[in-house]
């Protein structure tokens, strides 16, 4: 489960909002808990570098991640992954997506976002061969259930 401080979903949100029509992106920092949790601590937003058609796709800054990798030598944290969005898609691994995922340890939370408006976000990794995504949870921090309270008949219901 990767578990994402509210202020950090928001701020990947604004960048995806911020970057519409074309693809946002950015690195995600933090540290493994036991057994296999991922904290996420900080965002790094990037400039999209892609080359061409940052509608369809995107590229971190290569300093960006220089940078971020110097200031995180010998620490408890790494880049747990990235981030981007898919402008009027859905938050599911494209096709091409697949093709660029070359970095097996790497997570992959993605935002859609339909007319200038972010709607979902999901989060991904690579199987262990490498062939497909599989999703992931990604709670905020301050997530809790919804609480229950005894239904009429003894037993307990979900409230609404």
């Amino acid at each position: 489960m990767i578990l994402l401080p509210r202020p950090l979903l928001k701020q990947i949100v604004d960048a995806a909002e911020a970057a519409y029509p074309d693809e946002c992106c950015g690195l995600v920092v933090g540290y493994t808990q036991p057994p296999q949790d991922l904290i996420v601590t900080r965002v790094e937003v990037s400039p999209n570098v892609a080359e061409d058609n940052a509608a369809e796709r995107f590229e971190v800054s290569p300093r960006l991640r220089l940078d971020v990798m110097r200031a995180l030598d010998g620490g408890p944290e790494r880049i747990l992954g990235h981030f981007h969005s898919h402008p009027d898609h859905p938050a599911q691994p494209s096709p091409r997506d697949l093709e660029r995922a070359w970095e097996p340890d790497l997570v992959w939370l993605i935002v859609s976002v339909l007319d200038g408006q972010a709607i979902h976000t999901t989060a991904h990794v690579l199987d262990g061969e490498g062939r497909q995504f599989r999703e992931v949870s990604l709670r905020t921090t301050d997530w809790q259930p919804y609480g229950v309270r005894p239904a009429a008949n003894g037993r307990e219901e979900e409230k609404e």
